[in-house]
């Protein structure tokens, strides 16, 4: 009888995130290396907005933002770069999203039991290890789970959300931190695209191929 009381207090406590607004924090981690790229980003954040299996993520520093649309029902994905007078919108198949992100395949996770609280919410941590043998950490909660991973392809095959976690940034590595989670609708028009305004780009071209 206990187990299964404990049982349904877990499966209550878990939620299937299909709509919400999620915001990071970023911190740069250069050791002076890079101080002008750094001071470029400095309090930059990314704000991820999920839609059933559609997602929005929105990278703003004082560069500019650079936003990833990815359409729930084609697997399409758009990339906006939006840099004051330099405006890009750069069109990817679901085959060029994974062959842009394929360094991230078949990353290895271990679990340690190491836990603390981001956001109000109970995170776990775990080393994730790439296929050339870096390794990043990531602290995830077991609380919220998206519908759809693909809008943060590296921490895609963790069980749940990625709360904290490090990744590569050029030669700089950066965290990001959840600073927020609204469950509020988000609208649809997030998920437009332009119809003007931008240099339309493949991914070949955007590659130079």
């Amino acid at each position: 009888m206990m187990v299964a009381v404990m049982l349904s207090s877990v499966l209550y406590a878990q939620k299937r995130l299909t709509e919400a607004t999620i915001s990071y924090d970023i911190v740069i981690n250069t050791n002076n290396a890079q101080p002008q790229a750094a001071d470029l980003l400095d309090g930059a954040t990314s704000v991820i907005y999920l839609k059933g299996n559609s997602s929005r993520s929105e990278m703003i520093s004082s560069l500019g933002t650079q936003s990833t649309i990815i359409d729930g029902k084609t697997g399409n994905v758009t990339v906006l770069k939006d840099y004051g007078e330099q405006k890009y919108m750069i069109n990817m198949t679901a085959a060029n999203w994974k062959e842009s992100n394929k360094k991230y395949e078949g990353i290895v996770f271990t679990y340690v039991e190491e836990y603390k609280t981001i956001a109000g919410y109970n995170c776990q941590k775990a080393i994730g290890k790439l296929a050339d043998s870096t390794s990043f950490t990531v602290y995830f909660t077991k609380e919220l789970v998206p519908v759809n991973k693909d809008f943060q392809y590296l921490n895609k095959n963790l069980p749940g959300l990625a709360m904290q976690y490090e990744a590569a940034m050029g030669k700089m590595m950066v965290t990001y931190t959840v600073s927020n989670i609204s469950f509020n609708p988000v609208a649809q028009i997030k998920f437009d695209l332009p119809k003007s305004g931008y240099r339309v780009m493949t991914y070949a071209e955007s590659r130079g191929n």
